[in-house]
């Protein structure tokens, strides 16, 4: 099964969009145009997508095809549907727009359903049922789960913005509404959850972000419902300009051209991204000028950060060699690393930290005191003597761990930390990091089901040293070259 995500990422890239097109038909607005030559309402609905679909597929990133539409239909209906999948390329994702939310094994039979039967790359789910409702579709790996979190119906409020006190947490915010505990807990049901937020609420989507900074948004409402897309935008957009999908189904469906209403759309989007990105770029400057500068100078004067010509243990030579164990030798610095790390909690949701042995042990244990998180961590090897320990720290089967490392290169030791945790029946979603080399660690986290969050990235700490005089831009480009990135 392919990953959702990689094949939505890849689309936004080659097309330059973030525009989702719905494929939302009914029998009552065929075009004259597509009945000339079907024999009946479902041939011509096969004949009308086919051409939204030929005319589009350079300039969108997604489809979305809403189930109702064709079930309605009958038999015939569901053929259409098949027909309409079959029509669309194969490197462009879909989004099967069904809303499902059951338990056991009525909820097997709905994944079944989507992935096998349809074989869509991604659903929305209701998360009414809580999370047994959606981990039989969270079982299929490389699948998007598009939870609905707050939606763009004109009565949306009268449930998802009920103000209440997560009683099973003292340390968040009292009387949050509904749809952010939506929003919070449904992340930490799978890394594949995606949440859908409505444009006719720009101020929700805002919120939404605040609480899942690195998850991508499928956003209904711009268009016929009335959506302000450039507030939604501006609110739902990660600082990358990406993370946001703008759904648009009847402006670009009814158009006489549907070509030209798909480009005026997504020309639309990218003119707000464009706006954003230069804006987050500016803010993103300021913010490691401010809160971030004097750590990576620190480091660097510190020889935590170091350049010549070093040799890895793996062997290979590297202009660059980053010693974080020396962190322990300026407890005012090793203090402002851990409030680094401990900002960074927010995004990751969890009841204790791990520390990697061993190296991250002693920043381990300054993030557990800079966040007041507990601290627990597995031994290299299996005490022989006392209670035979391979997990040291007060901890439950079923509770969230947090993985702290110092940095992250492959992601190996990360991996293996997760591995032994979990084995113990412990949850392990997210590691955080101070430093992320580039050299594909996030890629090999993700694909064990961890996200990584890092402090800062080996970029951002080389252009920091540039621009303050200490690294001159021959030995940047030479370390960049080094790590494959070829900026």
């Amino acid at each position: 099964m392919s990953d959702f995500f990689a094949k939505l990422e890849a689309a936004v890239q080659r097309n330059d969009s973030l525009l989702c097109v719905g494929l939302d038909p009914t029998p009552a607005q065929i075009p004259p145009r597509y009945r000339t030559e079907a024999a009946s309402d479902a041939d011509a609905i096969v004949a009308w997508n086919r051409a939204i679909i030929e005319q589009t597929a350079d300039l969108v990133c997604v489809y979305k095809p809403n189930i109702a539409f064709y079930e309605a239909l009958g038999a015939a209906g569901m053929d259409a549907l098949r027909a309409t999948l079959a029509a669309i390329p194969e490197n462009i994702p879909v989004i099967l727009d069904a809303k499902r939310g059951d338990i056991g094994s009525t909820a097997d039979a709905y994944a079944k359903a989507c992935f096998e039967e349809l074989g869509v790359d991604a659903v929305t789910l209701s998360p009414y049922l809580g999370s047994d409702s959606i981990q039989s579709f969270a079982r299929y790996p490389g699948k998007g789960l598009f939870v609905l979190c707050h939606t763009s119906n004109p009565s949306a409020g009268e449930f998802q913005e009920l103000e209440i006190a997560d009683w099973r947490s003292l340390d968040r915010e009292p009387n949050q509404p509904l749809y952010i505990h939506v929003a919070r807990t449904a992340v930490t049901w799978s890394p594949n959850v995606a949440l859908v937020v409505g444009a006719t609420f720009p101020e929700a989507v805002a919120r939404v972000r605040a609480v899942a900074p690195q998850r991508w948004f499928l956003i209904p409402g711009v268009g016929a419902q009335g959506g302000d897309l450039e507030a939604t935008l501006t609110a739902g957009l990660r600082s990358d300009g990406l993370g946001a999908i703008v759904n648009a189904s009847r402006g670009i469906a009814n158009a006489v051209d549907h070509r030209q209403a798909a480009q005026a759309m997504r020309d639309a989007i990218n003119a707000v991204r464009r706006k954003h990105r230069t804006a987050s770029a500016a803010l993103d400057a300021g913010e490691i000028n401010e809160s971030l500068r004097a750590l990576v100078l620190e480091l660097a004067e510190l020889g935590a950060v170091r350049f010549g010509n070093f040799t890895l243990a793996s062997g290979v030579q590297s202009p660059i060699y980053v010693d974080l164990r020396l962190l322990v030798s300026r407890p005012a610095l090793l203090a402002k690393a851990a409030d680094a790390y401990a900002a960074l909690l927010a995004d990751a949701p969890c009841d204790r930290i791990a520390g990697v042995p061993y190296a991250a042990l002693p920043i381990g244990t300054a993030v557990a005191i800079a966040a007041d998180k507990p601290l627990i961590y597995p031994r290299k090897e299996v005490k022989e003597h006392g209670l035979g320990k391979l997990i040291e720290g007060k901890w439950q089967p079923g509770e969230r761990v947090a993985i702290i490392e110092d940095l992250i290169t492959s992601g190996g030791s990360t991996i293996k930390t997760a591995e032994t945790l979990r084995d113990a029946g412990l949850i392990v979603e997210h590691a955080i990091v101070l430093i992320d080399r580039e050299q594909g660690g996030v890629h090999n986290l993700a694909k064990a089901g961890i996200v990584a969050h890092a402090v800062l990235t080996l970029t951002q700490i080389l252009d920091i040293l540039v621009n303050a005089g200490r690294l001159d831009a021959a030995k940047r480009q030479e370390v960049i070259d080094f790590l494959g990135k070829g900026k």
